[in-house]
């Protein structure tokens, strides 16, 4: 008995000691897999560094030798052009494409070491020249354009700010990039974006934080944010970015540029790489951003070509409107400083009023106006739309490399389980009934019947709100948006914020940005007794996020119908006309 007693002892040391030995080596090859895992990601993200380091180093290069070999050049003339004076001139052979090119790269490049706007320079744009002649009808021939890092574009790397997307470059041009460059344009530099781009700061772990051009303590917004600051900044004329929920918005509105997001499907999205596939509630659109709205009516008129429809015909073929767009009659429009959601700034809405009242002067009809439901809105069918799978797929593409500090407290919480988050849900609904909301939308639809109910309850929504225009009687929409640009690291705190932007994108309506003022010392004054829509702490961090905004630019969204974005676009027109004359 005695010797049993021992064996069985031993078997039970043997066994306990066995399974501590392969913990450890579970334990281990965890480890080394982890270690492995960040080596790579460290790799892949010098690679992609260095790509960028070598391009900038050829640019700069290029740019001595042309202007040593070109010295009566007068870029500082080229760079004061509008987008229209410039293609005036280059058709009537007063500038050379060389010229144009070289200078705006000079510029940029410049531009980029003060605000780290670009991930790298297409030194294909150097050899384009040598055959760019044979575009001389196009209505962009000879301009150079910007382009967002997620269009794809031949031989480069669409990162989205994600390192499992490094190494992967696209086989292909994008359908707009295709379209651009038969229209004689030159895309020339690539811009920066946020880590897998559903956030509207501008920073991800390979190529870093771009800032504002009107202040670096702040950010340029995004995710199309390096686009923003190039443009605003001087280095480009035009840009294209791409706009999920308010994506070339936001960032126009704090780098004080134009933007406009065309109706959902408007544009080719071929060749476009979201950070995930297959989300339908909230729709992505390609659009312009330039220095002034003419600037992104050419643009518009420029993509809206035969070119576009054969190498896309899921796109409906309709060529821009330039007789609506010019048109001068007066216009029916609703107005609105507040959406009941998030309370805008001091600056944002008296933006809306000064330009209300400008309107009016000139002859339009104002009419207040109200978006429906917003409270159920948000959490329903945008969160719940964007994040259906329970941000599942969002989470997977950020796997094997480090989160970015900008979008850290955003996706913190997508990781809780789903008990979790049903939890803190019910637990905040008494006190936080918004924070509580978003909250309980973190879960997702949870299965495909549900997912269908959701795709309906879109549909309806837009039907109710198309409704309620007409009810109005308005042609178009004046509204507030996002604004002026926040301090670091606030932009992954505030979802909420974006009720005033991705509200269209759910719609599919067409809306653009135009700036018309900048922040006074009045303004910050009466930040200071900000109080918000539901006083939680997402009004709190809004308060200090746009804080210490004195001399940044202000803006105002105009929204039109879907299908009118021509009229949207004659609507910002007349608004950036008003402000301009107002000001002499």
């Amino acid at each position: 008995a005695w010797h049993a007693r021992l064996f069985m002892k031993m078997i039970n040391w043997t066994a306990a000691l066995l399974t501590g030995v392969a913990c450890f080596g579970g334990y281990l090859i965890v480890l080394v897999k982890k270690i492995n895992s960040h080596r790579k990601a460290e790799e892949k993200i010098k690679r992609a560094r260095n790509r960028r380091d070598e391009s900038l180093q050829r640019a700069e290069q290029a740019v001595l030798w042309y202007k040593e070999s070109h010295p009566t050049t007068d870029s500082a003339l080229i760079l004061t052009l509008s987008l229209s004076e410039l293609t005036q001139q280059l058709n009537k052979g007063l500038l050379s494409p060389e010229d144009v090119l070289y200078s705006y790269m000079e510029k940029t490049l410049a531009v980029n070491k003060k605000l780290n706007c670009c991930t790298e320079v297409l030194l294909e744009s150097l050899d384009q020249l040598k055959t760019v002649g044979s575009n001389k009808d196009g209505l962009l021939y000879g301009v150079p354009v910007s382009i967002k890092e997620n269009l794809a574009f031949k031989n480069h790397d669409c990162s989205c700010g994600v390192i499992i997307n490094l190494d992967q470059p696209a086989e292909k041009d994008s359908v707009l990039v295709q379209v651009l460059k038969k229209q004689g344009a030159i895309p020339f530099v690539r811009t920066n974006l946020p880590q897998a781009l559903l956030n509207y700061d501008c920073s991800n772990p390979i190529y870093g934080q771009t800032v504002n051009p009107h202040n670096p303590q702040k950010t340029s917004g995004g995710s199309s944010g390096g686009e923003g600051a190039l443009i605003g900044g001087g280095g480009s004329l035009l840009g294209i970015g791409t706009d999920i929920g308010g994506s070339i918005r936001i960032p126009a509105s704090f780098c004080g540029i134009c933007g406009f997001k065309p109706t959902a499907g408007r544009l080719s999205l071929q060749g476009l790489r979201p950070v995930y596939r297959g989300q339908k509630s909230v729709s992505s659109s390609a659009g312009p951003m330039a220095r002034d709205v003419d600037s992104l009516a050419l643009c518009m008129q420029a993509l809206l070509c035969d070119h576009m429809f054969s190498l896309d015909p899921t796109v409906p073929p309709l060529p821009f409107n330039m007789e609506i767009y010019r048109s001068s009659r007066p216009l029916r429009i609703g107005y609105l400083e507040n959406d009941g959601y998030t309370q805008p700034s001091p600056s944002m809405a008296r933006g809306v009023r000064e330009v209300k009242a400008l309107l009016e002067q000139a002859g339009h009809t104002l009419v207040p106006y109200c978006p429906l439901k917003m409270d159920q809105v948000f959490p329903e069918l945008l969160i719940k739309g964007v994040l259906a799978d329970g941000a599942t797929t969002l989470l997977q593409k950020l796997k094997g490399g480090p989160v970015d500090p900008c979008l850290e407290p955003q996706v913190f919480p997508y990781g809780f389980p789903k008990w979790l988050k049903k939890t803190i849900s019910f637990l905040l609904k008494p006190v936080f009934p918004r924070v509580s909301a978003n909250f309980g939308a973190l879960c997702g639809v949870g299965s495909v019947p549900e997912l269908w109910k959701q795709h309906a309850a879109v549909e309806d929504y837009i039907h109710e709100t198309i409704a309620h225009w007409r009810s109005c009687k308005i042609d178009v929409l004046l509204c507030p948006v996002i604004g002026p640009a926040y301090n670091f690291l606030y932009c992954g705190k505030i979802a909420t914020a974006g009720s005033y932007t991705m509200l269209y994108n759910l719609l599919t309506f067409p809306a653009g940005v135009v700036t018309v003022s900048t922040v006074t010392a009045k303004d910050e004054e009466e930040l200071k007794h900000y109080k918000g829509c539901y006083q939680d702490m997402w009004d709190k961090l809004f308060k200090e996020a746009v804080a210490g905004g004195e001399g940044l630019p202000v803006a105002v969204q105009c929204v039109a119908l879907p299908w009118q974005d021509e009229l949207c676009l004659g609507f910002m027109k007349e608004v950036e006309q008003l402000v301009k004359e107002s000001k002499k």
